[in-house]
């Protein structure tokens, strides 16, 4: 049975339109289905295959009226080789410390979350999240999630203490890991955490015999989704197939 057919077992939803909150002058319409109940994690796992995407028990996919800009993408962690200005942003990262935990957030995972919305999205609809909004989005998750979080610190020094520089909420896949949600330090521009987060998810798939890591969707035409296309090789679900990006077609062409 294919992932489509299995898939077909669930209740399926469509919102109403609203505004696109990537692309002016557009609407987005989401369709949905509930993660519940004994088959929650593989339901995720063949959903995730269809481009949906999860917030808390919710598997969602855009299902615009006239409008095909989000394209799911995923990164081939086997093949992957950092580029030059990759090969600097580890470098310059190579003083953190990756420790992987529950999804059980803490008060300096609400400081350094709200910290980034302050400074990169205050006009999101996230912006206003309270601390017990934040600990729904991480521990209400019917999957397999951790909150991998990268610390400051030395060698013996007691991790719990070292200062919090960036951290992502990750699902386990049966073939991947998905990033579902990162923030970091806005300060520290330098050592661009947020592709740091990126660069170090597809080593710990390829070390732990994952072959990807799925990134969410890259809008075309949105500048600030742009960064997903610079870790290749990767691939683009279009129409319903998983392209080569550099043999995706329009798909795959960079906005002019």
């Amino acid at each position: 049975m294919s992932h489509f057919e299995r898939s077909l077992r669930s209740q399926f939803f469509l919102t109403g339109p609203r505004p696109c909150p990537y692309l002016d002058d557009r609407n987005e319409r989401k369709l949905f289905t509930n993660l519940a109940g004994a088959r929650a994690e593989a339901l995720h796992d063949d959903l995730a295959v269809l481009g949906f995407r999860r917030s808390q028990n919710i598997a969602y996919r855009p299902a615009c009226d006239s409008c095909q800009a989000c394209v799911s993408t995923r990164v081939l962690a086997a093949h992957f080789k950092p580029t030059k200005s990759q090969r600097r942003v580890l470098k310059r990262n190579a003083d953190l410390v990756r420790r992987v935990i529950g999804p059980w957030p803490k008060d300096a995972h609400f400081r350094l979350f709200k910290s980034y919305l302050d400074a990169r999205h205050a006009d999101g609809g996230m912006v206003d999240m309270d601390a017990l909004d934040f600990a729904a989005m991480i521990e209400d998750s019917p999957v397999r999630t951790h909150l991998v979080e990268y610390r400051l610190a030395e060698p013996g020094d007691d991790l719990d203490d070292a200062p919090l520089l960036a951290a992502c909420v990750t699902d386990a896949l049966r073939d991947g890991l998905s990033l579902v949600y990162s923030f970091f330090d806005p300060a520290l521009e330098r050592r661009s955490l947020g592709r740091y987060v990126i660069l170090d998810h597809i080593a710990m798939a390829a070390s732990g015999g994952l072959p990807h890591v799925y990134l969410g969707y890259w809008v075309r035409g949105s500048a600030k989704m742009d960064y997903k296309i610079e870790f290749q090789p990767s691939e683009l679900l279009v129409e319903g197939e998983w392209r080569a990006w550099d043999t995706a077609g329009d798909a795959g062409t960079p906005p002019r």
